[in-house]
C-alpha cells in the first residue's frame, strides 16, 4: 500500500492520484471536525480541508509518511472561520452526551444529572479555553494526534505542545475542582460532607 507522501507525490504529475487520499482520510476528517461543530459544517470543512491540500499538495513534506496531521491543521484553521457554529455546537454537547447515557431510569436518575452537571461544566470549561490549548487539545482528545502529530498539524514546535497540552488540562483541572467546590451541599448554614464525596 502506498504511503499518503507517496500518493501526493504522484498526484504532483497526475492529479487525480490525490482521489485515494480523499478517500483514505476523509472520514476521519469529517468526524474531528463534527465533533467540533455540526454534521453541515464538517461537510463542508472536510471539502474545504481536501481543496486547500490538493491546491497546496507540491508544499506537502514527503519526508512525512503520514499526511493526516497535516490534514488536521488545515482543517483546525478553516474551523476557526466557523467559530460561530462551533460556540453553537458546545451548547449543544449536553444534550447529546445525555442521549448516550443508559442504565436503569430510577436508580441511575441522580447519576444522570450528575453526568450531565458534569459534561456541561467540562464543555463550558472546553470553550473557554484560549484557542490555541483547545486546538491542541482536541487534536490529541479527538483526533488521537501524538505530540508530534499535534506538532505538524498546527506547525508549532514539540515543546509548544506539551506546554498547551498541560496549560488545558491544568485549566480543566481547575474548573472541574471548582465546579464540584461549587456542588457542595449546605445544610442548616453547614457544609454536607458527604456531598462532596457524591
Amino acid at each position: 500500500m502506498s504511503s499518503d507522501s507517496e500518493i501526493i507525490g504522484r498526484s504532483r504529475d497526475y492529479p487525480a492520484a490525490f482521489t485515494e487520499l480523499y478517500r483514505r482520510h476523509a472520514a476521519a476528517i469529517h468526524r474531528y471536525v463534527a465533533r467540533r461543530s455540526d454534521t453541515h459544517t464538517a461537510d463542508d470543512v472536510m471539502s474545504e480541508t481536501f481543496l486547500v491540500a490538493f491546491e497546496r499538495r507540491s508544499h506537502f513534506d514527503t519526508e512525512r509518511s503520514d499526511a493526516l496531521p497535516w490534514l488536521y491543521g488545515i482543517a483546525t484553521t478553516l474551523l476557526k472561520k466557523h467559530s460561530r457554529v462551533e460556540a453553537r455546537a458546545w451548547k449543544g454537547i449536553r444534550a447529546g452526551a445525555s442521549g448516550e447515557l443508559t442504565g436503569d431510569a430510577i436508580e441511575a436518575a441522580g447519576s444522570r444529572v450528575d453526568a450531565e452537571r458534569a459534561t456541561q461544566a467540562m464543555a463550558v470549561a472546553i470553550k473557554r479555553l484560549p484557542i490555541a490549548y483547545r486546538d491542541v487539545l482536541l487534536l490529541h482528545a479527538w483526533a488521537d494526534l501524538n505530540y508530534e502529530g499535534i506538532a505538524q498539524a498546527l506547525d508549532v514546535p514539540i515543546g509548544t505542545v506539551r506546554s498547551r497540552l498541560n496549560r488545558a488540562r491544568l485549566l480543566l483541572r481547575t474548573a472541574g475542582e471548582s465546579g464540584r467546590a461549587r456542588n457542595v451541599e449546605v445544610t442548616d448554614g453547614r457544609t454536607d460532607p458527604t456531598a462532596h464525596n457524591a
